[in-house]
């Protein structure tokens, strides 16, 4: 759905953390097995027996040099394994070769619906430890109707602008009529550019490309790091094949039992809690925003927004500022407090003297957008999110969850509530239903989650560990999304390094 800062796509401005970069110029639910038992968090764990029912081993992958150290190599699969008539899917994979001693491949997936994980593995990839580095290949490949494999296409670039451009949270009938026909020409547009796929993108369907991507690595079982909505595939990947599991770490979880407007509201809430830290942060720092304002920042703020709204500011050559980049623009800054919040604060004071430029930057960094047009991670996060869960078909609960909301979180809260609208009129209906995850059978598996965390509240990643058999919950306490890489607290890095290289399980823990 136009999952503005509601979305679980990840900024660029959090690239060392989980950006879904742009892939435009780069080369390119569940069946159970039987129990094991698992070891006490705290324990080392050693390596089970190889799976069961694992698929058969597909042909080898033919790779070539992709640059910078990289490979790629394409690899071919049922669009519908229950019917071959329909033909196949390229699965794009990049990997880079362990630099030492090997112990097999780590998957990496950065979220989204809709991030690039080969695109965002080659633009992050000295942000991992170096332990890491050392001893896994790191992997990567873009999920069907994603990046470079069978991406879902919607609307042209311009038409994308113009969408973009609608009043996210409208306040009158013709904002209203507008926001309706923007998400009915979207979708109409998905239907008619990406119809053959768009069934077949539900992350049940991508862990089970997971799984094939793993015995064609040659891993006898999965060793993977997800993050935000890669916390999803995780999850779904141990609904389905929970004893193919080595280890697993899903940093900024999603919750899977998780209704439509249980999403919306979480997020509503981790938006508007999230810019009342930057505020609070901007004041006691005097950074650009406060300085080129005065009095109270919230109000400041808010009569910002306001202005926006009447007067649309000077963007980039014909592009121009409205409510739609203003609120794309700030969001996508809360995603990382070290570079996003002045980023945010500097494009909020240029606002103020009637410059959007930085705000457009901003927003388009959010959305994969460059001088060559869109990257197809928001028309792949429509695609993804109408299939996985039930939405409503009608207009009026959007509009009331908006109302609802708006209460207690007014800034961001209407615009995540309404950007579930595009799914009200999605061409294929949803497959999908939130249920509990319990993984059972796996090893225990490492869940983190960062207190302040907008995108994904600490209450997710808190729920999906008490739902797993094993789960083992790390709480970081901090802001931004998400926060394993390079820099993060040793209390994070060292365990999760630990696990992942020696299968020592950590202790629950909060730092």
């Amino acid at each position: 759905m136009r999952r503005l800062p509601a979305a679980l796509a990840l900024t660029a401005l959090a690239l060392a953390g989980c950006s879904g970069g742009s892939t435009k110029g780069s080369a390119p639910t569940p069946t159970v097995a039987a129990t094991t038992a698992a070891p006490t968090p705290g324990t080392s764990q050693q390596a089970t027996s190889a799976p069961t029912s694992a698929a058969p081993r597909p042909a080898a992958l033919s790779w070539r040099g992709c640059g910078s150290g990289f490979q790629c190599a394409t690899l071919t699969v049922p669009l519908d394994p229950t019917k071959p008539a329909l033909g196949n899917v390229g699965i794009a994979i990049t990997r880079h070769k362990a630099t030492g001693s090997k112990i097999g491949s780590l998957l990496v997936n950065p979220g989204g619906p809709g991030a690039s994980a080969v695109g965002f593995l080659k633009a992050t990839y000295t942000s991992y430890p170096s332990t890491l580095r050392q001893h896994f290949d790191l992997a990567a490949f873009d999920p069907r109707g994603v990046g470079l494999t069978a991406p879902v296409r919607c609307l042209s670039t311009s038409q994308l602008d113009a969408y973009f451009h609608i009043d996210p949270a409208p306040d009158t009938d013709t904002e209203k009529a507008a926001l309706t026909a923007g998400n009915k020409k979207f979708d109409a547009g998905c239907a008619s550019r990406s119809a053959r796929v768009l069934p077949y993108v539900t992350t049940k369907i991508v862990a089970q490309d997971l799984d094939r991507v793993r015995a064609a690595l040659g891993d006898a079982k999965l060793t993977y790091l997800g993050y935000s909505y890669g916390t999803a595939i995780g999850a779904s990947y141990l609904d389905q094949f929970p004893t193919h599991v080595r280890a697993m770490v899903l940093d900024g979880a999603l919750d899977p039992t998780s209704s439509w407007d249980q999403l919306l509201a979480g997020q509503s809430k981790g938006f508007d809690v999230a810019l009342g830290a930057f505020l609070a942060n901007c004041q006691a720092t005097s950074c650009a925003f406060r300085k080129s304002v005065s009095g109270d920042l919230t109000a400041a703020f808010d009569a910002l927004a306001a202005k926006v709204e009447s007067h649309p500011l000077p963007g980039s050559g014909s592009r121009t500022v409205g409510p739609g980049e203003f609120t794309l623009g700030v969001g996508a800054g809360l995603y990382s407090r070290g570079n996003g919040w002045p980023a945010i604060a500097q494009a909020l004071a240029d606002a103020e003297h009637g410059k959007g430029a930085y705000l457009l930057a901003l927003n388009d960094s959010y959305l994969d957008r460059d001088s060559g047009g869109y990257a197809n991670t928001d028309e792949a996060n429509f695609a993804v999110n109408c299939v996985d869960r039930p939405w409503p078909r009608t207009e009026k609960p959007y509009y009331d969850l908006a109302a609802q909301v708006a209460k207690t979180y007014p800034r961001f809260g209407p615009a995540i509530a309404l950007s579930g609208l595009g799914c009200a009129y999605w061409p294929t209906p949803a497959t999908g239903t939130p249920h509990r995850v319990t993984g059972a059978g796996s090893p225990p598996i490492v869940v983190i989650g960062t207190t302040r965390d907008p995108a994904t509240p600490y209450v997710w990643a808190q729920s999906l560990a008490k739902q797993l058999d094993h789960g083992v919950l790390l709480t970081h306490e901090g802001d931004g999304h998400t926060v394993f890489r390079n820099g993060a607290p040793n209390c994070i890095i060292r365990p999760v390094d630990d696990y992942l290289v020696s299968l020592k399980v950590p202790a629950t823990s909060t730092c």
